[in-house]
């Protein structure tokens, strides 16, 4: 199986300086190439430009720049131009499919952050043995950088990429032949249900508290945009050094949130496939969930709309990206691959909806956010609960009697 290391790195400033000359000058070949593409079709006859094409041109790429372009690796090099044929593809893929198509745009140097190397060897080396407390990873013009390396590395290291967030630089090692390593059986099987008031339900009836983290970090945010509001709009150039730790300060508490997150999801997948031989979940579209609702004009009005719950569903959308349900979903899913238990995806459609003991339908089955009352059969209970009932029924597992 597969599996991704993330390790801080421990750059001498010589070293950061040359790291963020490679972001520099891999965001330089990337804009250049995305520039190339947009004149050879709107100028040229709608000429397609691919992949291939750029590639080709790296060599002279590298004679004609060799102060800025020469000196990095080729490989890399590759890959961020595959990094831009990706995006390309993405857009044609929209505008087949009659979405918004999103026409990929240039990059700024802060918002260009990721160097991949497709090989480990092509450009950069993992350098770690398994009794020295100190590793390092070597990339061409850079150098032996310093890894703070806090878990062993497994499998065969496949590909290496370096990544700024904020003033901290790290690895990201991308691994294959990865051992799995099986929990002992339990025996327990459970279905989930994922919400915003619990993070999640399980059909035994345990209610996993919301941790909330992007509420509870609403009032830092909003005060650190607000301070950044005040700064005038100016050139980069001439931005003052007060400005610069005021994004600093915005970006440094969006990274918090995002590590609280993540952290909150490896935990609870953790204790789940601890507990759980066999778990079941909804096979949730988030994206189609968290989607605006569309305008309704007036037909009485023209150029007027009328209500459609859009600052209602704004709440609720924020509720769920604060929850975070696709970030643990595919924790969970990676976890469970790795010891060995088994994970089912059930249709999600009106399972809050439908009674666990009667199997009746109906929308007036739950008459709370909380309470959840059969209107044929009479059986109540706690309506997410009841979603998670239904989840595990959908996925065949053996629950006991809820009626």
């Amino acid at each position: 199986m597969h599996h991704a290391y993330k390790f801080l790195l421990r750059p001498t400033v010589r070293q950061a300086a040359a790291l963020g000359e490679i972001l520099r000058d891999h965001c330089s070949l990337y804009n250049g190439a995305l520039q190339e593409r947009r004149d050879a079709y709107r100028h040229v006859s709608k000429t397609t430009v691919r992949y291939g094409d750029q590639s080709a041109q790296l060599k002279e790429i590298r004679a004609f720049d060799p102060e800025r372009q020469g000196r990095w690796s080729f490989s890399s090099q590759q890959a961020t131009l595959r990094r831009l044929d990706k995006a390309m593809q993405a857009f044609f893929r929209r505008v087949k499919a009659g979405e918004k198509p999103g026409y990929p745009r240039f990059r700024g140097v802060n918002w260009f952050d990721t160097v991949d190397f497709p090989k480990d060897g092509d450009g950069c080396r993992w350098d770690s043995t398994p009794n020295d407390p100190v590793s390092r990873v070597r990339l061409q013009g850079v150098g032996h950088v310093r890894v703070h390396q806090h878990r062993a590395v497994k499998g065969r290291v496949k590909t290496v990429s370096i990544k700024r967030e904020g003033r901290q630089w790290y690895v990201i090692l991308v691994c294959d032949d990865v051992p799995a390593e099986p929990l002992p059986a339990t025996g327990a099987v459970c279905g989930i249900d994922m919400g915003t008031a619990h993070f999640l339900t399980t059909s035994q009836g345990e209610h996993l508290p919301s941790p909330r983290h992007g509420k509870r970090n609403a009032d830092a945010l909003a005060n650190a945009q607000r301070a950044l509001k005040e700064f005038p709009r100016r050139k980069r150039e001439n931005r003052t050094a007060k400005h610069g730790r005021a994004v600093e300060k915005v970006a440094r508490l969006h990274r918090k949130v995002r590590r609280q997150r993540t952290d909150h999801a490896h935990k609870t997948a953790l204790a789940m496939v601890r507990t759980y031989d066999v778990i079941a979940h909804e096979r949730l579209s988030i994206a189609n969930m968290v989607r605006a609702p569309k305008p309704k004009p007036d037909p009485e009005m023209p150029g007027s709309f009328l209500p459609n719950g859009a600052a209602a569903k704004a709440g609720l959308n924020k509720s769920i990206h604060d929850a975070g349900w696709g970030v643990f979903l595919g924790i969970l899913a990676h976890k469970a691959e790795s010891a060995g238990r088994k994970l089912i995806p059930v249709d999600p459609r009106n399972t809050s909806r439908t009674c666990p003991a009667c199997g009746h339908v109906s929308g007036e089955n739950r008459t709370t956010q909380e309470k959840f009352e059969c209107v044929q059969c009479g059986h109540t209970a706690n309506a997410d609960q009841v979603g998670a009932l239904n989840v595990a029924i959908r996925a065949g597992l053996v629950l006991p009697d809820v009626a």
